[in-house]
């Protein structure tokens, strides 16, 4: 009977110590902890953006944010996410660019017609750019302003962490020219 006790609370401390820790990473980066797919960047200066084909006019991005989403046709968030990415291409043209970004073919891609993607769209079949970026999961976004730094990145519905229009106008205000 002891061991099970002894073994309960020891579980116990375990999981404290990882609430613990996962609480102390969140209170050192001033962010609620979250789950990454991918490498981080926060912060800092962004790979360079490389794509294998446009399937839209090339976008002009100096002076701008540019919100990458790596993205594929069969991921049904990744599809849930393609409404919003075409509400923050209508709403902020002036200063956001926003990309699709999918290592699938260019027919794979094309081929899909809902939902409508109304912003710029390319692949990359040699996933430099996810690889790049470490990309396990998606969709993964990553807002990049002006300046070629990372200001967001994660999964856009993640609870705690959302990108939302109040976070790209903070983010617009405090990074933008």
């Amino acid at each position: 009977m002891k061991r099970k006790v002894l073994f309960a609370l020891m579980g116990s401390f375990i999981i404290s110590v990882f609430l613990f820790t996962n609480d102390a990473k969140a209170q050192n980066t001033g962010q609620p902890y979250k789950k990454m797919w991918a490498k981080s960047f926060l912060n800092q200066k962004a790979p360079d953006f490389v794509v294998e084909k446009w399937l839209t006019d090339e976008p002009k991005t100096k002076g701008k944010f540019m919100l990458i989403d790596f993205w594929a046709t069969w991921c049904g968030p990744c599809k849930k996410a393609i409404p919003e990415l075409n509400h923050w291409a209508g709403q902020y043209p002036k200063q956001l660019v926003v990309i699709g970004l999918s290592d699938e073919t260019e027919q794979k891609v094309t081929s899909m017609t809902t939902p409508t993607i109304n912003y710029y769209s390319a692949i990359d079949t040699q996933k430099r750019l996810k690889s790049t970026f470490a990309v396990t999961g998606i969709p993964h976004c990553v807002l990049i302003d002006p300046k070629g730094i990372v200001r967001w990145e994660g999964f856009p519905f993640l609870q705690g962490n959302e990108l939302t229009d109040q976070v790209l106008e903070d983010l617009f205000q405090k990074y933008g020219k």
